[in-house]
């Protein structure tokens, strides 16, 4: 089994990995296993130099590879050679792969990995140059799977993709991987297989474990991995429990502590746990005690990141012990502050008056938080979004704040209900990165959601608000929060990226534009690049610099005993009322 270890992030950009030599006694198969990013506004694929989250779903299949060909599921004159890309910081060198293995006669399989619906189109397009060369796809993920599991027809671009002699995979595949790779050996690949219905127990599975080809691209070699999977409740606009299921299952604390011993040995001290909801894992609490014991007696200490819902403070201990085994940022499903949107939403445990309570609560046990969102809801309005923005930033001890357009994707029952009904929505898949208008809002021009959506960015992280969010906190967690905006700030004021899908460094390839796009001419395309280069090079600088004179001015003692409404202590509010 032959991995190829790369160093600088920038080598493979212009010197694709070498071709292992080849065994002489066996028969060799390529599994060539890619994350896809996505084309930004102009076509051209989103790259880059370093990137900041890794994709969990790689790391499940470069595990699970390793796994059954360990296990001689194709017997033992098969020699596997595992080719692991994410194309948010690597370049796919297709050519070169296809032409080595059509050099040698030897089989393989490119596998597009974890493709969510805004990832799609890229993945389609990688798909038919593989196929061009010789080579079979199959292609993965959310977009697949929710299709398959919510529409009575391969709409959406599925039946193209099958037309192209596509093979489509929808639902979890750990107990089914080595039958599709043996399928792919035999050239024996069917054109769809629906799995939604399998769903697999996660203990004792394999990984996920990144390779280090991969994780040497990514800052601070942040990793990932899921502790579990589905969630119990039943928002309309969630894709997972339609996909992933209702009931929660999940790997066991011997797993957990597999997983975080291998990465803290491979150097990844930052760890994010990708559950769509960790507080409903049905073996938190042992998950937990075991971080903690790792910390505290063996001297494994990790920063995690972990997601959980809006109610996850009421369970006992869950944020003391949490934050005790090493979480310093949390995500939270907040969504709204408005009553009549998450009912709308079927969000019905969501309830403001425990927002106060729950972000403080996170606050003093040592953790970052971090609301996610959503702008576009049927009630919304410009001006109720300003009002709710404004409420987030000076009501509710926040510091850090994801926004998201209400985005109809293939799996909920939102975009389910849409389709049904014929309402129009973007045909386009590469749009449904919940940064673009992809339905008609009720209320609002489409004009006026996005620029409710870009000016909720606008609001929270102005210069003035920026200042209050650092006086806000003290100590190390300052510096934490410092970190987090110059990711934020970075992603959406310099590269006009969400944060979850930026990085640092962008790379733009002028021979990797979408089909159907003319490529730009040589000079004016690297004019360009310079200057873009340039204006965020210095832009970089000047971010920094500035977010760090801020923090400084925190750090000044006049500020220490900083108080304003948002972090007041909920006892303290109220009886300020009553009074």
């Amino acid at each position: 089994m032959t991995e190829k270890l790369l160093g600088s992030p920038f080598k493979s950009l212009w010197f694709p990995r070498k071709i292992p030599v080849p065994s002489k006694t066996k028969e060799r198969f390529h599994i060539i296993l890619i994350k896809p990013s996505r084309y930004d506004d102009e076509g051209y694929v989103i790259r880059w130099g370093w990137g900041i989250i890794t994709s969990n779903s790689l790391a499940c299949l470069y595990s699970l590879t390793q796994d059954v060909f360990k296990k001689g599921f194709l017997g033992e004159n098969v020699e596997p050679v595992i080719h692991t890309f994410d194309e948010t910081v690597q370049k796919i060198p297709v050519r070169k792969l296809c032409q080595s293995v059509r050099k040698r006669n030897e089989k393989a399989i490119a596998c597009m990995v974890g493709v969510q619906t805004n990832q799609y189109a890229r993945a389609v397009d990688l798909a038919i140059e593989f196929k061009a060369e010789g080579i079979p796809s199959m292609i993965g993920g959310f977009h697949v799977s929710g299709v398959m599991a919510m529409l009575p027809d391969k709409g959406c671009g599925l039946q193209e993709a099958m037309d192209q002699g596509i093979t489509l995979v929808a639902g979890e595949v750990e107990e089914k991987w080595g039958e599709l790779l043996e399928a792919a050996f035999r050239n024996r690949l069917e054109p769809a297989y629906d799995l939604i219905g399998d769903r697999p127990n996660l203990e004792n599975v394999p990984g996920p474990i990144l390779p280090q080809s991969v994780m040497s691209r990514f800052f601070e070699r942040q990793t990932s991995f899921d502790a579990g999977r589905g969630c119990p409740f039943k928002c309309s606009f969630c894709t997972i429990i339609h996909i992933q299921g209702n009931t929660m299952r999940g790997r066991n604390a011997d797993d957990i502590e597999k997983l975080v011993r291998t990465n803290f040995k491979n150097g990844s001290k930052h760890i994010f746990i990708t559950d769509d909801n960790f507080a409903r894992h049905k073996d938190w609490e042992a998950i937990a005690d075991r971080l903690i014991y790792l910390k505290e007696q063996k001297g494994i200490r990790c920063s995690l990141m972990i997601q959980t819902d809006v109610v996850a403070h009421k369970i006992p201990n869950f944020i003391e012990k949490m934050t005790r085994a090493g979480v310093r940022r949390v995500f939270i499903g907040m969504e709204s502050v408005n009553p009549d949107n998450l009912k709308a939403a079927g969000k019905h445990q969501n309830q403001l008056k425990d927002y106060r309570e729950m972000l403080q609560k996170w606050r003093d046990h040592g953790a970052l938080t971090c609301a996610g969102y959503i702008i576009g809801f049927p009630g919304d309005t410009y001006e109720s979004i300003r009002r709710d923005v404004d409420f987030l930033k000076h009501e509710l001890p926040l510091d850090l704040a994801e926004f998201f357009v209400m985005t109809p994707l293939p799996g909920s029952k939102d975009h389910q209900d849409l389709y049904l009904k014929k309402v129009p929505m973007a045909e386009d898949t590469n749009l449904y990165d919940s940064a673009h208008a992809c339905n008609q809002h009720p209320s609002m021009s489409n004009a006026d959601w996005m620029r409710a959506y870009r000016d909720a960015w606008d609001s929270f992280y102005s210069r003035e608000h920026l200042k209050t969010l650092l006086l806000r906190r003290k100590g190390p967690r300052r510096r934490l929060l410092f970190a987090s905006l110059i990711w934020f700030c970075s992603s959406v004021f310099l590269t006009d990226v969400h944060p979850l899908l930026g990085g640092f460094w962008r790379i733009k390839n002028r021979r990797e534009r979408r089909p159907g796009m003319p490529k730009e001419s040589f000079i004016p395309f690297y004019a360009k690049r310079i200057w873009v280069q340039t204006r965020y090079f210095f832009g970089f600088l000047a971010l920094i610099f500035d977010i760090w004179l801020m923090t400084r001015s925190a750090n000044h003692p006049k500020n220490q005993d900083y108080q304003d409404v948002a972090i007041t202590p909920e006892k303290k509010v109220i009886e300020a009322s009553v009074l």
